[in-house]
């Protein structure tokens, strides 16, 4: 079977069998274009096959390709660890736009690592750490680190066990929680059901994560700093509430590309 053979009877979208083969074959796409008419080597055809079939079954592309881009970087990902998206590129900016110099940020639930590793990388100067209570996850964001040359102090545990001498001693801390509701029915649709539930959802009213990282961030901030969240886009007005509860300064919602609400952020008061 050659090349252009294989991307016809895929059974999937062009462009995303195209994908499987310049990623499987390690073929850039002009010499796809011009090798098209040749026979695809059998161990290759072989690995295609399976990766095609798991793609029609609705398995993600970028866990398909083992990569996906965030922030003009290529970020390996696996099941262990959600897809980054788009929409986080707020949260990080937010965060590089309120870092001072020599800043001192922690990113909490790191997965891939896309938030603690960009800033890293954007802010050469800032010392970042990074947290997860998945082991799995973090050897992703370790990998990740290892590949861009990021500079990350990790940690591992569940929010702020994973540190518990670092009182006081952060400009930033920035988190992407799992935000989405238990009995939300996107969970069971789309990209969402190959993902790691525990990454996704709370497993109940979708702000029990974002309470306890409210209630407990203000004690390892320094006077003036940051408690950046990102949350669901229908969120936007029980996070601020939640957030000026707390006692948290200068609460305001930041929407997206989409104006969709997106991230919330507080400051910690001069105390």
């Amino acid at each position: 079977m050659t090349f252009q053979q294989w991307l016809q009877q895929s059974g999937l979208p062009r462009a995303e069998a195209r994908l499987l083969v310049e990623a499987v074959c390690r073929l850039p796409h002009a010499r796809l274009i011009s090798r098209g008419g040749d026979p695809v080597p059998q161990p290759q055809l072989a690995v295609l096959n399976i990766l095609a079939a798991r793609r029609r079954r609705g398995e993600p592309m970028a866990y398909l390709l083992g990569s996906r881009e965030f922030y003009g970087r290529p970020f390996r990902v696996s099941p262990a660890v959600l897809i980054p998206r788009p929409e986080t590129e707020l949260l990080v900016e937010a965060a590089l736009e309120r870092l001072p110099p020599g800043g001192r940020l922690w990113d909490l639930g790191t997965g891939s690592g896309i938030i603690a590793l960009t800033v890293a990388l954007e802010r050469p100067d800032a010392a970042v750490r990074a947290s997860d209570i998945s082991p799995a996850a973090l050897a992703v964001a370790q990998a990740n680190a290892a590949a861009l040359g990021a500079n990350i102090e990790w940690a591992r545990g569940s929010w702020f066990a994973a540190l518990p001498a670092t009182e006081g001693q952060f400009d930033i801390i920035a988190s992407n929680p799992p935000y989405i509701e238990a009995a939300d029915q996107h969970l069971q649709q789309g990209d969402l059901r190959f993902e790691p539930a525990a990454a996704l959802t709370d497993f109940a009213d979708g702000l029990s994560h974002i309470r306890t990282l409210a209630a407990q961030a203000r004690g390892y901030l320094k006077p003036g700093g940051w408690l950046l969240l990102e949350h669901g886009w229908n969120q936007g007005a029980a996070v601020r509430a939640i957030l000026a509860e707390h006692g948290w300064q200068q609460v305001e919602t930041l929407p997206d590309l989409a104006r969709l609400d997106r991230v919330s952020i507080g400051q910690k008061g001069a105390e």
